[in-house]
């Protein structure tokens, strides 16, 4: 292996050579392949499974070509997989992962000390803390063992060690490590559904709730039951999050859009709703759903419940399922808007089981909990027939069922404690903390964000992000051209080369042509908020100064 590393090292160079012979100095990838071959012969005494971690890089980029002859290439993999993109983790957040390694290994490397994420929800990789309560039971429920040890008793509140005791009755062989029924736990379905109906006044069945590995894989299978060729159509918000463009290309479906109106605060008017489905009809699309994401992702509004009744009565008129992704309810900052779900809008029109076709989607991963990695989430389906319900289980079915551990976080996000239980008071402080901290940041960052040349963002009402509108000036623009590279994303890598922040450019959640964006979370710890305006306050300066002209 080591002489076939020396001898391909050497017959790219020789290569290389051939083909720079004009230059007067030699490509940078000699020089490269120089140290690898010294790096390989000098190991020869060692043994090959010793290999430096710069020859095994060289192994896996070397023998690239190699892979032409495989059975899978670019020309015949799936168009479907090629035209999905996500931009949360696209381009930006690669080059901060790189960013990031060489800050690591080469210390001062860069103007800045530490790469500040802004780009996802991701709660607790940016140092929120975990809700205790919930922690407790998920640790006695994987582990019942110790809920007879008398040493429990001092370490865990009384009510988490009660509720382990509930949930673990409620799953055969109290074996979390094993397969559930395909919609999940019975016994955590009817605690969901208890916490609907709480939350809304309306009767929740447990046979409507399908639980999920969070809410992405609940709006797949729906994709997958609507969507049977490019003909079908679902109705987004743009900016969307792209979870819903993605998982419309992979189905193979058409995304048909619908402007949120920037300049009211992104408000969605049913305005643009009939001209967009009018459009997509004359096109020979028949559009099968609205997908309306309330608060919104990425741009932070909440909707006025009387503009929901006017979303439902279109969907009940034009004969659409309604995907209503409601993952941010518990994240409302201003007192003047409140979350309603709209199953609790449309039974409060009057409208039962057989009226409106209504998905409700929630998640573990935001609110105030932030439990991402857990993989928790449900949907609620309402107003499809037993025919189509019985689709639904099957292709819940194919996966088998959600991880249990998400299964019970999302039995607990919808029956927390309450007053009376031993860990109500904690539990209140803690929730009260995050999310009054997340009010805050948010409003820092809105402020900041206006304070800006060019630069104009609405209020954060809710949700996790804010969407600022940037104006670029044309020599920037044209700077992003010749950089082959949309503006606003041309915009956001030098932000991040120069500060080490990291935002994902609004075109890739779409947005009105000739209008710029970012998505900012709102979600580094407080105390980093102000490096993270003066970073950007002073890059964004400099910025407009080098473009102005």
């Amino acid at each position: 292996m080591r002489r076939f590393v020396a001898d391909k090292a050497k017959t790219l160079i020789n290569r290389s050579r051939t083909t720079c012979s004009s230059s007067s100095s030699p490509p940078p990838t000699t020089s490269l392949l120089q140290r690898l071959t010294s790096s390989s012969s000098s190991s020869s005494s060692s043994s090959s499974s010793s290999q430096s971690p710069a020859v095994l890089r060289f192994l896996s980029t070397s023998m690239a070509s190699d892979y032409s002859s495989t059975p899978v290439t670019l020309n015949n993999v799936n168009p479907k997989v090629l035209k999905c993109e996500y931009a949360v983790r696209g381009e930006i957040v690669n080059l901060a992962q790189k960013l990031q390694q060489d800050l690591k290994e080469n210390p001062g490397s860069h103007p800045f000390d530490e790469i500040l994420y802004c780009n996802i929800g991701n709660p607790q990789s940016l140092a929120q803390q975990p809700i205790t309560f919930f922690r407790e039971v998920l640790a006695l429920c994987d582990h019942p063992l110790i809920l007879d040890k008398s040493e429990t008793q001092g370490l865990f509140s009384a009510d988490s060690i009660e509720r382990a005791f509930q949930i673990l009755d409620q799953i055969p062989g109290r074996a979390t490590g094993a397969y559930s029924h395909s919609q999940g736990i019975k016994g955590l379905r009817d605690m969901i559904a208890s916490g609907i109906e709480a939350r809304d006044g309306f009767p929740a069945d447990p046979n409507d709730i399908f639980l999920t590995d969070g809410a992405s894989p609940a709006v797949h299978m729906m994709m997958q039951l609507l969507i049977g060729s490019e003909n079908d159509g679902i109705l987004c918000p743009i900016p969307q999050y792209p979870l819903y463009s993605a998982s419309i290309s992979l189905h193979g479906g058409t995304l048909v859009p619908y402007y949120l109106d920037e300049e009211t605060g992104w408000g969605l008017e049913v305005s643009e709703l009939e001209n967009q489905l009018k459009t997509a009809k004359s096109k020979g699309i028949n559009v099968r759903a609205l997908a309306v994401i309330n608060p919104g992702n990425p741009t932070g509004q909440v909707l006025a419940e009387a503009n929901q009744r006017e979303i439902v009565e279109f969907c009940k008129k034009e004969g659409l399922v309604l995907l209503a992704d409601e993952v941010y309810q518990e994240n409302v900052y201003v007192p003047e808007k409140q979350f309603h779900s709209f199953k609790k809008v449309a039974r409060s029109m009057g409208f039962g089981e057989k009226d409106v076709s209504l998905v409700s989607f929630q998640s573990v991963s935001k609110g105030f909990y932030g439990e991402c990695g857990k993989r928790g989430g449900y949907m609620e389906v309402t107003g499809f027939s037993p025919e189509i319900r019985e689709q639904i289980y099957k292709v819940a079915s194919v996966n088998l069922c959600s991880n249990i551990s998400g299964q019970i976080l999302a039995s607990l996000i919808m029956s927390p404690p309450k007053v009376g239980d031993e860990s109500y008071e904690s539990f209140a402080a803690e929730k009260e903390g995050i999310l009054s901290s997340l009010a805050k940041r948010a409003k820092t960052l809105e402020d900041a964000f206006n304070s800006l040349e060019g630069v104009t963002c609405n209020k954060a009402e809710g949700a996790m992000y804010l969407f600022p509108r940037i104006h670029l000036p044309d020599k920037a623009i044209k700077a992003a051209e010749e950089a082959k590279a949309a503006p606003d994303a041309f915009y956001a890598q030098r932000l991040l080369n120069a500060t080490g922040i990291v935002v994902v450019p609004g075109s890739g959640f779409g947005q009105r042509p000739g209008t710029w964006h970012f998505r900012c979370t709102i979600l580094p710890q407080e105390e980093k908020i102000p490096a993270i305006v003066s970073r950007l306050t002073e890059f964004h300066k400099q910025f407009m100064d080098e473009f102005r002209g």
